[in-house]
């Protein structure tokens, strides 16, 4: 996979970081004979936690302590909403990730990812829509007000790195996550989740998407939403589809340890650039709770 924060290049990040850390090595071991300093490779400076477990991306909480504080829904652009922090900066800025509800829903319908996702490295902000009623176009024009928001005049602005930013939805809030990645492709990463929207094609889309749906889904069913969206994205983009096993369409709204361990690995990946997640995405999981997952991972089978 591809991360988004790096010079363009042909070969992927991971395969470019091994040869520089050989090529590091291998100067390390020239110059110790040479009595001179060894040289070190550069470590990612977007990692954020300790190295990850499967047991701690199935975690009901990561390593950091979160805090959080609500926004009025006067705010110009979406309806308000509630942000999720870590309580420290001490590793440094964070990624950030707005999410919206699905049609009639609000917020709430969402809260459990503010913490979860918030404990393991990243400011959260789960936003209400202007209407319950709202499109998933008008939707995500709200997912990316609110991510200006978040950076540009929020109380927690300074603990954001304005350039790692993503998009999460659930129903049409998760078309609201495509209609955002379309318009803005500066965005680290999407994950609509059993996401609804009545465009089919997202050829155009360049943000690394990682779409969920569930196998039980009557309202967006995987036939003709989920899956034409997977398909319809470019095969060079780094992308992959999950379908979770005798799930409906609201398997998102409540706490979901597939849905959380996997986005998690998703938005470290992509947002943070962290190549130690991948282990989680690439090669397909084998995991009885996923009916069904496609990616375009290099080293997948």
């Amino acid at each position: 996979m591809t991360p988004r924060n790096s010079p363009p290049d042909n070969a992927p990040r991971h395969r470019v970081r091994h040869v520089l850390g050989t090529f590091a090595a291998a100067l390390a071991l020239i110059g110790g004979a040479a009595g001179a300093p060894a040289a070190v490779a550069q470590e990612n400076p977007y990692e954020r936690g300790p190295d990850p477990t499967e047991r701690s991306i199935e975690a009901s909480r990561g390593s950091f302590s979160v805090a959080q504080t609500s926004v009025s829904g006067f705010v110009s652009g979406f309806g308000g909403g509630t942000i999720y922090y870590p309580t420290t900066t001490s590793e440094g800025t964070f990624g950030a990730v707005a999410i919206a509800p699905g049609y009639t829903a609000s917020q709430s319908t969402m809260s459990w990812y503010g913490p979860r996702l918030a404990s393991q490295g990243f400011v959260v902000f789960t936003i209400d829509t202007n209407s319950r009623f709202d499109q998933p176009s008008s939707r995500g024009d709200q997912l990316l007000a609110a991510l200006d928001y978040l950076v540009q005049r929020s109380s927690v602005r300074d603990r954001i790195d304005p350039s790692r930013l993503g998009v999460m939805g659930h129903s049409m809030g998760g078309g609201g996550a495509l209609e955002a990645a379309s318009d803005r492709p500066s965005l680290q990463a999407a994950i609509p989740l059993t996401a609804w929207n009545m465009d089919k094609t997202w050829s155009e889309v360049q943000v690394p998407t990682f779409i969920i749906g569930a196998e039980n889904d009557s309202v967006a069913s995987v036939r003709s939403h989920s899956e034409p969206f997977y398909e319809s994205l470019p095969r060079s983009l780094d992308k992959a589809y999950m379908e979770l096993d005798g799930a409906s369409h609201f398997a998102p709204n409540t706490s979901n340890t597939t849905i959380a361990k996997y986005s998690i690995s998703w938005l470290k990946r992509f947002i943070d650039n962290d190549t130690r997640y991948e282990q989680f995405l690439c090669p397909a999981p084998d995991d009885r709770t996923i009916s069904e997952y496609r990616d375009t991972c290099p080293h997948s089978g």
